[in-house]
């Protein structure tokens, strides 16, 4: 859905050191993003808003990655709403 510069870019991250963790969040993210939508992409057919909340839930995973709390997780609500139009609705 996106690749490891898109993201390093989106994180301002230089380190090759990163580079593992750094693709772990992106399957994550996909995942996330796919089983969300219930649609598959690949980095070739994801349209911009979804490549733009997968880059958005990267950049929390790495951000908060060793983050441990005791009060409630939000939701990120622009996360949402760049998926919504793309999620397909079962019936």
């Amino acid at each position: 859905m996106i690749t490891l510069e898109e993201a390093k870019t989106h994180l301002r991250v230089d380190l090759v050191e990163d580079d593992d963790a750094i693709l772990a969040m992106i399957e994550t993210a996909t995942a996330h993003i796919q089983n969300y939508t219930g649609i598959e992409y690949n980095t070739v057919d994801a349209p911009a808003p979804v490549k733009s909340a997968a880059l958005l839930l990267v950049g929390d995973l790495y951000e908060h990655r060793e983050a441990q709390s005791d009060t409630a997780i939000y939701t990120n609500r622009t996360f949402l709403q760049l998926l919504n139009p793309y999620r397909a609705m079962s019936l």
